[in-house]
């Protein structure tokens, strides 16, 4: 088994949603399986990259650039249970993992995102970056 770094437990896990940036192509797969199992990323990775709110911009800005095909699904951190842990990404910040697939049972809400006049999307209400 390859070495994995150690997992963290964040509290803020069990308060605020967690978000999972995809293609709306890949959610609309995923509702025919009742199940999201991850993008090619994702699968190369071993587990589901989500992000925090405060973490969200910086994602798109670094994966997803430009892209217009987006969706931003919010998840119930609480309710993924032991496959999910915090984990340093490659500059020591904590990201959110899911190993395993995410039940969409567990998903709050999906909405798209929009790319701005400046080509940065636009969060919707209520999430906070």
């Amino acid at each position: 088994m390859p070495w994995r770094p150690p997992s963290y437990s964040h509290p803020d896990s069990m308060d605020q949603p967690l978000y999972k940036i995809c293609s709306a192509a890949a959610l609309e797969q995923a509702r025919g399986a009742g199940r999201f199992e991850g993008s090619a990323d994702d699968l190369r990775d071993g587990f589901i990259h989500l992000s925090a709110g405060p973490q969200v911009t910086a994602t798109l800005a670094a994966h997803f650039a430009g892209r217009d095909d987006l969706v931003l699904m919010a998840v119930d951190g609480g309710r993924l249970g032991q496959g999910l842990r915090w984990e340093p990404s490659r500059v020591g910040d904590l990201f959110p993992h899911l190993y395993g697939a995410l039940d969409l049972g567990h998903v709050v809400w999906v909405k798209p995102l929009m790319l701005q006049d400046d080509g940065r999307h636009r969060l919707p209400d209520g999430v906070v970056s």
